[in-house]
């Protein structure tokens, strides 16, 4: 009986084995598999956790990646001393003007810059651990800002006639005490160093710099600062056609340069698996067997499902200028994370993707790593900073750069 048994059990066991291996081969057809064209050096994949600090860790990133090419020596840059000195800046910034200038965690490429380039940095060595000053092992900015938004905000919208100095000193010390206090002197590798001497030895020309976007509401080859919440400081941008910010992408990954990126990530083709694909929604409707009406009666998992379950022959949108524009114009692309882009790979079927470092932590398929096709990252880029030397000649010449 128990022979009899046994081997119906496995029976069982082997009949059930074959029905996986064929649903994983329906399943799996579709995954890609890259092949690295160009992969440029990156430090450590962080994790910046419950903190809306992305345009911080991208950023830091990428100039880690710039320093490593330009020094060969390998930072660990501070994100919380960034932080820092940047939300004081933007509540001053709100302050000043009332309210009207948003205060939130959220923020642009240029922050770090400004940061580095006013008040310096520091490795990451030289001040608390992210999350450990409330007991957390990374980044929570949840009872964070649920203190520091509303005192930003009680000042800024207050009916006082004038204004004491307190009040920073008070924001500070909420600084101080959540992310830790940035260091005015510390020692590194057995010397010492002022966050802007650290700066200076990092090897890097600060004033290299810029920013890239590309939009129709102001004209070409000009610079304007684009019109979104988390660009309070208001830098400018050069402003370029929507086929030269592949080209300008291009030229750095292939000459060993990477980019800070800064666009739109709440897309169905943005997935939590580690693609960016720019769907062609219409097509993929058809390639599912659903007609309109159908498509629309289906819940946003069940759509995400058929158009995951696509892979690599998921069919794409060729994005234009007027797309981009028409986007930006209601609402469809926001600025909504940062991430850095450091390379560029290829499917089995020949489509062509940008290796990008995110800051989630080893998340997803490619522990850390997202693969977005170049028209994902032309439809749906907001800017990108990049060092100016990595730009083409002939583009430079006409940003007169």
């Amino acid at each position: 009986m128990r022979k009899i048994f046994a081997a119906a059990l496995l029976a069982v066991v082997a009949i059930s084995g074959n029905a996986k291996t064929a649903k994983d081969s329906v399943v799996n057809k579709n995954k890609p598999v890259f092949t690295v064209i160009k992969e440029n050096p990156i430090t450590s994949i962080k994790d910046q956790n419950r903190s809306g600090t992305c345009w911080d860790y991208s950023t830091l990133s990428f100039f880690e990646s710039e320093i490593l090419k330009k020094t060969g020596k390998t930072y660990d840059l501070c994100e919380m001393f960034v932080a820092n000195k940047t939300y004081m800046d933007r509540a001053i910034k709100a302050v000043r003007m009332h309210g009207d200038v948003s205060f939130s965690e959220g923020g642009s490429s240029y922050d770090p810059l400004y940061c580095i380039q006013h008040y310096g940095i520091c490795p990451e060595s030289a001040m608390p651990a992210p999350g450990t000053l409330y007991g957390d092992s990374l980044a929570n900015f949840g009872e964070f800002f649920k203190v520091m938004t509303p005192y930003v905000e009680g000042i800024a919208k207050s009916d006082s006639k004038k204004l004491s100095p307190a009040w920073k000193n008070g924001l500070q010390g909420i600084l101080d005490a959540y992310l830790g206090k940035c260091p005015d002197k510390f020692v590194y590798e057995g010397k010492t160093y002022t966050p802007q001497s650290f700066a200076a030895s990092l090897g890097l020309n600060w004033d290299d710099y810029v920013s890239i976007t590309s939009y129709t509401h102001h004209p070409m080859w000009s610079q304007f600062a684009v019109e979104v919440q988390d660009n309070w400081r208001w830098p400018m941008s050069y402003n370029v056609p929507i086929e030269d910010l592949t080209k300008i992408i291009d030229n750095a990954i292939n000459n060993g340069y990477t980019i800070a990126w800064g666009g739109d990530v709440t897309e169905d083709g943005f997935t939590r698996s580690g693609l960016g694909i720019a769907y062609d929604v219409k097509k993929v409707r058809s390639m599912a067997g659903t007609d309109a009406d159908r498509w629309f009666k289906l819940s946003k998992d069940e759509k995400k499902e058929k158009l995951d379950s696509l892979g690599v022959t998921a069919p794409e949108i060729t994005p234009t200028q007027q797309m981009r524009q028409d986007a930006f114009d209601n609402w469809e692309t926001t600025d909504d994370h940062g991430m850095q882009i450091f390379g560029l790979a290829k499917d089995q079927n020949g489509r062509e993707y940008y290796m990008v470092k995110n800051s989630w932590g080893k998340y997803g398929d490619y522990k850390g790593i997202w693969y977005m096709t170049k028209n994902y990252i032309a439809y749906k880029t907001m800017d990108f900073m990049v060092n100016k030397n990595a730009i083409p000649k002939d583009i430079r010449k006409k940003l007169g750069i």
